[in-house]
C-alpha cells in the first residue's frame, strides 16, 4: 500500500500541474481588463494612466508565459499573492475559510447519508412497491431542484415566515442547517438512486439467494452482505462528490452568507480578484485529488481482496 500512494502521490505532479496552466489561462480568456473591472468595482475613475498603474502594480505588463512562471514559483513557495478586494495574503485567506467550508461539506454530507441510506435501502428491499416509488420520487425531485431556488425557498419558510433558522452569517449549529440543506438534497438524491440499483443488482445475485435459502432473515443478509458489496461503487461517487461539493458550496455560501471559500470565491470573481481566483482553484483541486485518492484507499477497506494496481505490493 505504501508504494501505490507514492505512485499515486507522483501522478499527482503533472495533474496539478496542467490544473495550475488551466486555472492560470482561464483568467485571460474572461472579457474585459482587469484592472478596469476593479476601478469600476471600487468605484474609481477609468483613466489610461490608473490602467497603466495597476498593470505595472500586477505585473500584467508582462508577457504571459513570464506572468505565468513567476505565478508558479511563488505558488511553490505555498504564496498566492494578495487579494486586490481585501489586500490580505490570499493564502492566509483561503486558510481562514477553509475550516467553515470543510464544516458546511461535511455537515452536508452526514446530512446527505442520513436521508440516502435509509431511502436507498429501502427502495431495493421493497422493488416495486410504494416505498419504492416514494423513494423515486424523492430522488427525482431531489436532482431536479436547482440549489438556488431551494435556497430562497428555505429561506422564505423556515427565517422569513417560522423563524426557526437565521438567513445569513456564522456563530451556532443553527446558522449550519439551512446551508446544509441545500447542499445535502441533491447529493441525498443521487446517492439514493446509486444505492438503489447497486443494491438491487447485489440481492439478485446467487450467494445472496443462497444464503436467504439456509434461513438467514433479511435484515442480516442486507446489512452483513449485500450492503458491503453495494457500497464499493456507492464510495466513488462519494468521493467524486465531495470534491464537487466545494464547487456546489459556492451558491450556497453566496446566499447564506457563509464565511467559506465558496463566498469568497464568489467575491473574488465579481471583481476579477485573480490571485484569490487562481488561489481558490488550485486549492479546490487539490483537495479534488486528495479525496479521489482516499476513495481508492477505501476501497480495500470494503474488499480486501481488491489490488490497488500499479505499485500495490500487497
Amino acid at each position: 500500500m505504501t508504494s501505490y500512494i507514492g505512485f499515486r502521490l507522483l501522478h499527482l505532479i503533472p495533474v496539478l500541474l496542467a490544473v495550475s496552466v488551466i486555472t492560470f489561462g482561464l483568467m485571460f480568456l474572461a472579457p474585459g481588463d482587469p484592472a478596469e473591472v476593479y476601478l469600476r468595482s471600487m468605484g474609481e475613475p477609468v483613466t489610461a494612466d490608473a490602467v497603466a498603474a495597476l498593470h505595472q502594480a500586477w505585473g500584467l505588463d508582462k508577457p504571459i508565459p513570464v506572468q505565468y512562471l513567476t505565478w508558479l514559483g511563488r505558488v511553490l513557495r505555498f504564496d498566492f499573492g494578495t487579494s486586490l478586494r481585501t489586500g490580505e495574503p490570499v493564502a492566509q485567506a483561503i486558510a481562514s475559510r477553509t475550516p467553515n467550508t470543510l464544516l458546511l461539506g461535511g455537515v452536508a454530507i452526514v446530512f446527505a447519508l442520513f436521508i440516502s441510506l435509509p431511502l436507498g435501502v429501502a427502495a431495493a428491499v421493497f422493488r416495486n412497491t410504494w416505498v419504492d416509488n416514494v423513494c423515486r420520487l424523492f430522488a427525482l425531485a431531489g436532482a431536479a431542484v436547482p440549489n438556488f431556488w431551494l435556497a430562497f425557498l428555505l429561506i422564505l419558510y423556515f427565517s422569513v415566515r417560522w423563524g426557526l433558522f437565521p438567513t445569513m452569517g456564522t456563530g451556532t449549529w443553527r446558522h449550519l442547517v439551512l446551508p446544509a440543506t441545500v447542499l445535502a438534497v441533491g447529493l441525498a438524491a443521487s446517492y439514493a438512486r446509486l444505492l438503489r440499483a447497486n443494491l438491487s443488482e447485489t440481492l439478485s445475485q446467487d450467494y445472496i439467494r443462497t444464503a436467504r435459502a439456509k434461513g438467514l432473515s433479511l435484515r442480516p443478509v442486507v446489512l452483513k452482505h449485500a450492503l458491503k458489496n453495494a457500497l464499493i461503487p456507492f464510495v466513488t461517487v462519494l468521493g467524486i462528490s465531495l470534491g464537487n461539493l466545494l464547487g456546489g458550496s459556492v451558491v450556497a455560501e453566496a446566499i447564506f452568507s457563509w464565511p467559506g471559500l465558496g463566498k469568497f470565491a464568489w467575491d473574488a470573481i465579481t471583481i476579477r480578484d485573480y490571485p484569490a481566483v487562481q488561489g481558490i482553484v488550485l486549492v479546490m483541486a487539490v483537495m479534488f485529488v486528495l479525496a479521489n485518492l482516499l476513495v481508492d484507499l477505501s476501497y480495500r477497506l470494503l474488499n480486501p481482496r481488491l489490488r490497488f494496481g500499479p505499485g500495490d505490493d500487497s
